[in-house]
């Protein structure tokens, strides 16, 4: 009975740790540009390619 005290404690103890892990990528998107233009990390946008 103790061990199952413990294993749970212990279960309880890190369950939120790691949920908060696993939600850490919140911040990135994917992004795709329209056709004739990329995508410029300094303006943050897509911007006209010129050939």
């Amino acid at each position: 009975m103790k061990m199952k005290i413990a294993l749970a404690t212990a279960t309880l103890l890190l369950l939120p740790t790691l949920s908060m892990a696993a939600g850490c990528n919140y911040d990135k998107q994917a992004m795709s540009c329209a056709q004739g233009s990329v995508y410029d990390s300094a303006s943050k946008s897509c911007v006209a390619t010129t050939t």
